[in-house]
């Protein structure tokens, strides 16, 4: 490793014109990587409700809806708007009463259930609008961007089309706002932590290239999602800011013993690297671990996020020492004051009162282990948005005007009789909730005879060896109701058709519920399994690890049990990532604690004194790296239009402040208290035994 250093200290301006150059085909990475909206894609492709969505889209071409409610409008102006959505691009049809009856024949002429379907009480119709394309996919974004242009304030678009092109507009809109505050907030704590005056833009300046890096290599993924793009810059600007601020530490103090500032260095990289190895393992590690969720979502933060922590080790021992080294007169030249001290008074304090420390984090524990896993959540984007946004506005207003808030796409055989497909439609309608039931069956017969109906209409209702049946129901997706809904729906259809699915944004967010729940514990023991291994590997121990992981999870049982008490209802995405992230920052100081220790031990001290000295000597860094973490995350919590991203920052942000101090007052305490069992279960803990003897 030493001559790899010195090979990075000597060619230092060639490393930065290599970075520099690779920053160009990593823009056009990330300006060329597909942001992914629609969370319900990453449900497993063998769900009812996944084999549902590929009926529509293969055989019936209604890969998406959107419902138009209009008001107010005559029906000539209602046929021209109709004429008008159907030149958009990426619409392929639009449907209204005009498709199956003629205009001038009265409303009433029609069957009761159609008549109720596209009229209300109070004259406002709906149309229907089909697209080529998935919800997410850029020509349906399109098409919704053209269709709001279009439409007067009489007309309102609803629908999860319309909703995901909200939400990349909104997110589109905030991104810059999410850097800019999180960079802003770092730069702020860095300058008040750091006496260096320039360095805090060096580590921005350093940071650029691992996070342009690790967007612009997300073109090999494929895509990424809305959550991961508006997450990632903020996660791993904190998640690997410390290993910026150990190289400056260490190099500082290298800088003390060393012949010159390049030896200084040489020995900094080759120490900083040895002792981020095991944290970033573990780091990285724990963001994989959600790869193994059956929703791909997490397989999607957690490869980006690990990604982005590997390019920024590398970064840290490649650029961010070229850069100290090129401006390290300037860096010497221009200091200032620091306003966050070493915390000795607090290190007398754990040591002195660890045992009623330790005691009391146990009281305070309990309750938030209990109540963490009582927090309530909620599995709809519907829910994570700004109620003013268009779609958002169209969704409640069909609710409103139709009481139609989701549809519900039934899709059976061809096979089934007419007389079965009736009695199915029937049984449907007697459902609680259901108060429309559309099928090609209720077109045929009264003032329609079945020949004067268009192909086009048989067409959405039968294709490729299936019939679909359209419901509408009044209960909000994700709800409790909708999904009692959805079991006594599958039991029906299940009963006509074995083979019958039913699919739709409900039947779609119900599997997600039952998937999540799955994957959280998955998630969470898969994470905690491979960090223990990965921390008994790096101590050589069975009894360090134990430690360190009940540390950092109790911490983080804390933080998710904190919505409970305030009667916060959380993303349902929020358990899953909020665990890795914190588990990812807080390993971190964990280690960096407990290895100070170690030496410290080694070193003659006693096991309190090692400690003493181990908070003091580490405190600065854990403070400055918290602090930066807390202060990027807390800062887009507060600007953040949309919930799901507001929530999740405002989490991790609190998650950062709880795990300073559980490594900071109760890590300290339990390595003091628990030291002999270290040295029994740990291989050379001590590397002299004579000091067990004369300092224990």
């Amino acid at each position: 490793m030493e001559h790899f250093a010195r090979w990075i200290v000597k060619r230092r301006k060639l490393i930065l014109v290599l970075a520099v150059l690779l920053l160009i085909p990593s823009v056009f990475g990330a300006l060329g990587t597909y942001i992914n909206y629609d969370i319900l894609t990453y449900l497993p492709k063998n769900l009812d409700s996944m084999i549902g969505e590929t009926y529509l889209e293969d055989d019936f071409n209604m890969a998406s809806v959107s419902m138009i409610t209009v008001e107010n409008m005559s029906t000539p102006d209602t046929l021209k708007l109709k004429s008008d959505l159907e030149g958009v691009e990426g619409v392929q049809k639009v449907m209204w009463t005009s498709d199956f009856i003629d205009v001038t024949t009265p409303k009433e002429m029609l069957p009761s259930d159609i008549q109720k379907f596209f009229y209300n009480d109070s004259g406002a119709t709906m149309l229907i609008v089909q697209f080529d394309a998935p919800s997410a996919d850029a020509r349906t974004m399109n098409a919704q961007k053209q269709i709001k242009n279009i439409l007067n304030k009489d007309c309102f678009i609803g629908g999860m089309s319309a909703i995901l092109e909200d939400t990349k507009s909104l997110i589109n809109k905030e991104m810059p706002l999410y850097i800019l505050c999180a960079v802003g907030a770092s730069l702020l704590i860095l300058f008040l932590s750091l006496k260096e005056t320039i360095v805090p833009l060096i580590f921005m300046l350093g940071m650029l290239f691992p996070i342009v890096y690790n967007f612009g290599t997300n073109i090999f993924l494929g895509q990424i999602s809305y959550i991961t793009e508006a997450l990632a810059t903020v996660l791993q600007l904190g998640v690997t800011m410390d290993f910026s601020i150990f190289l400056l530490h260490r190099y500082e103090e290298e800088k003390l013993t060393a012949a010159s500032d390049e030896d200084a260095m040489v020995a900094a990289i080759k120490k900083t690297f040895s002792s981020i190895t095991g944290s970033s393992l573990t780091t990285i590690a724990g963001f994989l671990a959600m790869c193994t969720m059956q929703l791909t979502l997490g397989e999607d933060i957690g490869v980006v996020m690990a990604k982005g922590v590997l390019l920024g080790v590398i970064c840290t021992i490649t650029v961010l020492p070229s850069l100290i080294m090129t401006f390290r007169r300037a860096i010497e030249k221009h200091t200032h004051r620091t306003f966050i001290p070493k915390l000795k008074r607090t290190s007398n304090f754990v040591v002195k009162h660890r045992v009623p420390i330790l005691i009391a984090f146990i009281m305070i524990f309990i309750p938030f282990f209990i109540a963490q896993s009582k927090t309530s959540v909620y599995y709809t984007i519907f829910d994570a948005l700004p109620q003013d946004l268009p779609g958002i506005a169209g969704t409640n207003r069909l609710k409103e005007d139709f009481d139609m808030t989701t549809s519900h796409f039934i899709i059976v055989d061809d096979t089934l009789s007419e007389k079965n497909l009736s009695d199915l439609s029937d049984e449907l309608s007697d459902v609680d909730g259901i108060h429309q039931v559309l099928s090609y069956e209720k077109f045929v017969g009264g003032a329609i005879p079945e020949m004067f109906i268009p192909d086009d209409v048989r067409d959405i209702f039968e294709a490729d060896g299936h019939k679909m049946i359209l419901a509408n129901s009044s209960y909000k997706s994700g709800s409790d109701e909708q999904n009692n809904q959805l079991s006594e729906m599958i039991d029906i259809v299940k009963k006509y058709d074995p083979n019958g699915v039913i699919t739709g944004e409900g039947a779609m967010t119900k599997d997600l519920i039952e998937v999540a729940d799955v994957d959280f514990n998955n998630v969470n023991i898969t994470s905690i399994i491979v960090v223990f291994v990965i921390i008994a590997i790096v101590f050589r121990s069975a009894s360090v690890p134990v430690l360190l992981v009940a540390a950092i999870e109790s911490a983080i049982m804390i933080n998710l049990g904190i919505p409970y008490f305030t009667g916060t209802t959380l993303p349902f995405i929020t358990s899953i990532v909020i665990g890795t992230i914190q588990l990812g920052a807080t390993v971190d100081y964990a280690i960096l604690m407990t290895t100070r220790f170690r030496e410290e031990r080694n070193a003659g001290h006693t096991a309190k004194e090692a400690a003493q000295i181990a908070v003091e000597q580490c405190s600065q860094s854990i403070l400055t790296s918290g602090l930066t973490f807390f202060a990027a995350t807390f800062s887009v919590s507060l600007v953040s239009r949309m919930e799901l991203i507001g929530v999740l920052c405002k989490l991790i942000s609190r998650g950062a402040l709880i795990s300073m101090a559980v490594i900071l007052l109760v890590l300290p305490a339990l390595l003091v208290i628990t030291e002999p069992i270290l040295r029994k279960t740990t291989f050379h803990w001590l590397k002299k035994p004579e000091i067990t003897e004369k300092k224990a």
